[in-house]
């Protein structure tokens, strides 16, 4: 009878570990363990079939489609679902500055399958290192930035890298934050991605997202299935603006415009 309370105990942590770890995230485990792996080793094998094609016909339009296939496939594996709002204000041939918040990993693959123009986006050089990986992303215009150059310089060769990728039709994916948010709130915006509109002339198009923070959540390795909500909101014009009279403006009112949007569309997910 001594031993009474020692099993109570131990019923109480079990039952505790198993409301917390429910039938769900055994499954989303076992498809985050088996299903990342071999992610991984298909992306090598499409990072090989970028380098052939690269190799044969550089900036080749099939990269899109390989771009596209590859955000695909990897939005199969928690599974993640999708719906958008806004693509009404969307000209399929312009190309523009996409200013989105920033939640989790798989708000890249998301924004290539879901805006209807190819994009690319800014990419920390040390992705640049990983074999074949690296080789294939330079091949397809990811735009390489280095945070260890002065301002000026990386400013300059990111205004390159964008006007590279704008004559070869690809429009720009930027997260004004600079980071993931940790806890779903959005952090304060950085005003890189509207000196980049401004220096190019391109449209800003702010993009919202909501939901792929409980795909993937801070601190798990566990990608979860879920629900995601995208909102594109109305284009801004930057060819008559200028650094020097119109960032701080631009900058305040599109974060404030996706922060109240974020807010909105939050409270009707989780409410």
């Amino acid at each position: 009878m001594a031993e009474a309370p020692l099993i109570d105990r131990g019923v109480v942590v079990y039952a505790t570990a198993m409301a917390r770890f429910d039938g769900g995230s055994v499954v989303a485990g076992a498809r985050t363990f088996v299903l990342v792996p071999l992610f991984f080793v298909y992306t090598m094998v499409l990072a090989i079939v970028v380098m052939v094609v690269g190799a044969v016909r550089p900036g080749s339009g099939l990269f899109n489609s390989i771009l596209d296939h590859w955000a695909s496939i990897f939005l199969r594996i928690p599974p993640a679902r999708w719906t958008v709002e806004g693509l009404e204000h969307i000209d399929p041939a312009e190309r523009y500055v996409v200013a989105s918040n920033h939640l989790s990993m798989f708000d890249v693959p998301l924004l290539f399958r879901v805006l209807p123009f190819p994009g690319r986006f800014l990419a920390k050089k040390e992705l640049f290192r990983l074999p074949l990986i690296g080789r294939a992303m330079t091949m397809v215009g990811i735009i390489e930035i280095d945070r260890d150059a002065g301002g000026g310089s990386s400013r300059q060769a990111i205004n390159r890298g964008v006007t590279i990728a704008a004559e070869r039709g690809y429009s720009l994916l930027v997260f004004p934050e600079g980071t993931r948010s940790k806890d779903a709130t959005l952090l304060p915006f950085k005003k890189g991605a509207f000196r980049i509109a401004i220096d190019t002339g391109l449209p800003l198009l702010p993009v919202v997202i909501e939901g792929t923070n409980r795909i993937s959540r801070p601190h798990s390795k566990i990608y979860r299935p879920g629900s995601i909500s995208v909102r594109v909101l109305p284009p801004i014009a930057t060819s008559d603006m200028t650094n020097r009279d119109d960032l701080s403006r631009l900058a305040s009112e599109v974060e404030m415009s996706i922060n109240d949007t974020y807010a909105s569309m939050r409270a009707a997910a989780v409410g």
